[in-house]
């Protein structure tokens, strides 16, 4: 069974911030994407366009001293230009951790990344773990 175009992107989307990689996942997006994290925390809220995009996932691995992981669980194509994923993610931040289910629905046209929303399981213990900032 072939993987579907954007199964494939996804994929490859997450290998790229799983090592990092800022600058091949800043390349399957569009210049104008958008991201909404859930929450009211520091990392919350609407990101636009793919500069801040890649500040706001470096801000991620910061905040964790670079402990953030995220490990995928699926990925779901429409074969319309939307792809569900659920995954799992940890991170550790001072003397706290979490650990926790999520999933990203994301838009795709042309073959890259237009949109990005974001959901997690618990958006309560998530804005505690990322705290309110400095």
């Amino acid at each position: 069974m072939s993987m579907h175009p954007d199964a494939a992107l996804v994929r490859q989307a997450y290998e790229a911030f799983g090592k990092g990689d800022m600058e091949t996942l800043g390349s399957m997006m569009t210049a104008d994407c958008t991201q909404y994290a859930p929450g009211e925390c520091q990392v919350s809220g609407h990101h636009k366009g793919r500069d801040n995009i890649l500040a706001h996932e470096r801000q991620l691995f910061e905040l964790s001293g670079g402990s953030l992981r995220v490990d995928l669980e699926g990925v779901y194509p429409d074969g319309r230009g939307h792809v569900m994923s659920t995954h799992k993610w940890f991170a550790e931040r001072g003397d706290r951790g979490i650990e926790m289910r999520g999933g990203i629905f994301f838009t795709v046209v042309g073959g890259k990344i237009t949109d990005i929303d974001e959901c997690v399981e618990d958006i309560d213990e998530a804005d505690a773990f990322w705290g309110k900032g400095d």
